[in-house]
């Protein structure tokens, strides 16, 4: 299955366009292999209630651009250690998708990387409420991404919603998800 969502991700090397209104950032989609069923899973973060910026949401580990990162998939990888501990020897980097520009003027580019079986949590509960998994066919699936439209001062905002559980991942997060979601069956685009 990695091949396969392998061959339809940008290459991690092939450099993204540089956005000078916009702040550089990087998440990580991390897939790791579920080892009851063998199925493949997606690991998201709930941010802590605390946080200026989209408090108690439900996002992929990440952040921005450091001067001290060599590129934007450094800046994946080590967001990835420092918000949930997982350590870049337990990371391998498959692709990446488009870059987007998020309401919160970051230019983020999402990196898709296996996380390896005997990787360990470790939660900076200053960033992180909570670590959870959903299956990666789940989360996938058009069908469970429902597009909603809200009307915020007068203005139409359209965004999608994927409800997993208890868990309602949309905004930049679940807009990577269907990103990837149309990479892998292209016919899917609404």
């Amino acid at each position: 299955m990695i091949e396969n969502i392998q061959q339809h991700l940008i290459p991690v090397d092939q450099p993204g366009q540089k956005q000078v209104d916009f702040r550089c950032a990087a998440v990580l989609v991390p897939l790791v292999k579920n080892e009851q069923d063998g199925h493949w899973q997606v690991i998201f973060t709930r941010r802590a209630e605390h946080l200026k910026h989209h408090p108690g949401q439900i996002s992929f580990p990440g952040g921005g651009f450091e001067k001290q990162d060599r590129d934007l998939s450094h800046t994946a990888i080590r967001e990835t250690g420092e918000e949930i501990g997982i350590r870049p020897e337990h990371i391998q980097l498959i692709g990446r998708l488009p870059q987007q520009r998020t309401i919160s003027q970051y230019n983020v580019t999402p990196f898709v990387g296996t996380v390896a079986p005997e990787h360990q949590i470790s939660l900076d509960t200053n960033e992180v409420a909570e670590v959870f998994r959903a299956p990666f066919a789940f989360v996938t699936a058009p069908t469970n991404q429902e597009k909603v439209v809200e009307s915020i001062n007068g203005k139409d905002y359209s965004f999608y919603v994927i409800r997993y559980k208890h868990y309602n991942i949309w905004g930049a997060t679940a807009k990577i998800l269907v990103n990837l979601s149309r990479r892998l069956t292209p016919d899917s685009a609404q």
